[in-house]
C-alpha cells in the first residue's frame, strides 16, 4: 500500500472511528441517567441526607445554640465543613435533588413510547404454543357453528369484565383478546409526576423560603426576625426583614397547677396575639401550640418561651389608714380607680424581686420572691411608686409603708412568661408538596390496586365439526385474583359447550 494510499485511508477512518467511540460514551451515559438502579441510588443516598438532617439538629430549629455550644471543636469543624447543620440547602442535597429529577424524567422519556406502543397496539395474534404456557390457561371443544363460538366467547369476556375486546384473523384461526385495567400500564408515570411535583415543591422552599426566630412581648412591635448562621465552627446570627410589621399585644400560659412554675411540663398551651399591619390594613392574629397562624405565605408556630417570670394580671389587697380594704384586680399595663379617684397602675412585676435592677439572664420561672410595682397616683397629686408582695415579704418596711394613704399586699397574679418566641417560616412550595403527596398517594393505590389483565382466546376449527379453543391469560399484579377470575370464566364457558 503506498504512501498516499495510508495517509487518505487514516484519514477518512480515524474521525469516523473517534466519532462512534465519541456517540457510544454519550449514549452509555444517558443509559446510565436513564436506569433505576441509578435512581434507586440517588433516592438511597437522598434518605440518607435527609436522615443525616433529623438526626444533626438544624441550624434553624429553636435550641440550635445550646446543641451548638455542647459539641467538641472537632465535631463543629467536620459538620460546619459538610454543610449538615443546614443540610437542606447545601449544595450536594440540592445537586441530588436535581439528578433525581432529571433520572426521572430522562426514565419516562425513555419508556413511555414502548409503554404507549404496548397499550394502543395491543398483540392480538399470539402463537398456540405461547397460550398454552401461560400460568393460567385452558383448552376446550365447543360445538356449534363457528359463529356462534365467537359470539359466546366475545360475550362472555365482556360479562367477566375484560371490556376492551378485539378480534384478528390469521391463517384460519381466530384470536379474540380481552383487557381490563390497560391504564394501569400507565401507572408508573403518573408516580414519576407526583415524585416530580414533590421535588419541584422542596425546591421552591429550598431556594425561596425562609426561617427565623422572632421573640414578642406585649407592647412590642417589630418586622425583624433571627436567624443562625453556620460558617465552619462558627455561628452568627443574620436578621430577616419580613413584608409586614407585627405588634404583639398579649402573651397568655395556661398551666396545668398554677402554683407550680412556668416549666413546660407544666403547661397546657401557650397564646400570642399580635396584630400584623402592611399595605391592606391591620390584622388580628393568634398563634397557639398546636394551631398555628398562615398569613401571606408566612407561617408562625410557638417555639419556645423566655423563662424570666412575669404576671399577666395581678390581684392586690389595698387596705386605706382607716383599716378597709378591698381587692382589685390589675391587667398588665392597665389600671384600677378606687372609690375615692385613686388611679393604681399596673407598672412591673418580677418573679425574684430585689431592689435595683433586675437581672436580665436569671430564670425566674419558679418564682422564688414574686413582687409587683404599682404607680398610685392620687387626685390632684403626682405619681408615686408602690410595692405589693406576698406573705413572706409582707412585713418588710417598704411593704407596710403608705402610699397616698394606702398599703398593698400581692394576693395572686397570672403567671406569664417575659416573651414568647415565635418560629416563622416562610414555604412557598408547601402546597406543591401537599398536591405531590396527594397525587403519589391516588397513583400508588391506583398502580398496587388495581392490575392490567389480558386473556387471548385462539379459535380453530377441527374435523369433526367442532372447534378447539385454547385460552391463555397474564396480568401484571394481583395474580391470584386474577386466577379465581380466570377459572370462573373457563367454567362459564364450559357450561355453554
Amino acid at each position: 500500500m503506498s504512501t498516499l494510499q495510508h495517509a487518505v485511508r487514516q484519514s477518512t477512518i480515524t474521525p469516523i472511528a473517534a466519532k462512534e467511540g465519541n456517540a457510544s460514551a454519550i449514549n452509555r451515559f444517558l443509559d446510565l441517567l436513564c436506569s433505576v438502579r441509578f435512581g434507586i441510588v440517588l433516592l438511597v443516598s437522598l434518605g440518607i441526607a435527609c436522615m443525616l438532617g433529623m438526626l444533626l439538629m438544624q441550624q434553624s430549629v429553636d435550641g440550635f445554640d445550646r446543641y451548638f455550644a455542647e459539641l467538641t471543636p472537632a465535631q463543629k469543624l467536620v459538620y460546619g465543613s459538610l454543610g449538615l447543620f443546614d443540610i437542606y440547602h447545601s449544595w450536594y442535597f440540592n445537586a441530588l435533588v436535581a439528578v433525581l429529577a432529571l433520572n426521572i424524567v430522562l426514565s419516562s422519556v425513555d419508556r413511555f413510547p414502548k409503554a404507549w406502543k404496548f397499550m394502543a397496539r395491543p398483540t392480538v395474534t399470539v402463537p398456540i404454543r405461547w397460550l398454552k404456557d401461560q400460568k393460567q390457561s385452558a383448552s376446550l371443544e365447543m360445538s356449534g357453528e363457528f359463529k356462534t363460538i365467537d359470539t359466546n366467547i366475545f360475550n362472555a369476556l365482556k360479562s367477566s369484565g375484560w371490556k376492551r375486546i378485539k378480534t384478528k384473523d390469521k391463517n384460519g384461526t381466530t384470536f379474540i383478546l380481552g383487557e381490563s385495567g390497560v391504564w394501569n400500564r400507565l401507572g408508573a408515570y403518573a408516580v414519576h409526576v407526583a415524585l416530580l411535583t414533590i421535588l419541584v415543591g422542596g425546591f421552591m422552599t429550598g431556594q425561596l423560603g425562609s426561617t427565623g426566630q422572632m421573640p414578642l412581648q406585649p407592647g412590642q412591635t417589630t418586622d425583624l426576625m433571627f436567624d443562625t448562621v453556620v460558617n465552619l465552627d462558627q455561628t452568627q446570627q443574620i436578621t430577616k426583614k419580613l413584608p409586614f410589621q407585627i405588634s404583639c399585644t398579649d402573651i397568655q400560659q395556661k398551666l396545668i397547677k398554677k402554683e407550680e412554675s412556668l416549666s413546660a411540663m407544666n403547661t397546657i398551651d401557650w397564646l400570642t396575639r399580635f396584630t400584623i399591619k402592611d399595605e391592606t390594613g391591620m390584622h388580628e392574629a393568634m398563634v397557639q401550640m398546636n394551631r398555628p397562624f398562615d398569613y401571606r405565605g408566612y407561617r408562625f408556630f410557638q417555639a419556645s418561651f423566655i423563662p424570666v417570670g412575669r404576671a399577666r394580671s395581678v390581684t392586690v389587697a389595698v387596705t386605706a389608714e382607716n383599716g378597709a380594704s378591698q381587692q382589685i384586680t390589675i391587667p398588665r399595663d392597665g389600671s384600677a380607680t378606687l372609690d375615692d379617684g385613686t388611679k393604681i397602675k399596673f407598672s412591673e412585676f418580677r418573679g425574684n424581686f430585689s431592689i435595683g435592677e433586675e437581672n436580665p439572664d436569671e430564670d425566674t420561672s419558679n418564682y422564688p420572691n414574686p413582687g409587683a410595682i404599682l404607680q398610685v397616683t392620687k387626685p390632684g397629686s403626682a405619681p408615686e411608686p408602690a410595692y405589693a408582695f406576698g406573705a413572706r415579704m409582707a412585713d418588710m418596711p417598704v411593704a407596710k409603708k403608705p402610699v397616698a394613704g394606702y398599703t398593698f399586699q400581692l394576693v395572686d397574679f397570672e403567671k406569664v412568661s417575659d416573651q414568647h418566641v415565635l418560629s416563622v417560616q416562610r414555604d412557598p412550595g408547601a402546597t406543591v408538596v401537599y398536591v405531590g403527596f396527594g397525587l403519589l398517594f391516588l397513583t400508588l393505590v391506583g398502580v398496587f390496586f388495581f392490575s392490567h389483565q389480558r386473556v387471548w382466546a385462539a379459535i380453530e376449527p377441527s374435523m369433526n365439526g367442532t372447534s378447539v379453543v385454547t385460552f391463555g391469560g397474564n396480568t401484571n399484579r394481583n395474580a391470584n385474583a386474577f386466577d379465581e377470575k380466570f377459572k370462573k370464566f373457563i367454567s362459564s364457558l364450559r357450561i355453554k359447550s
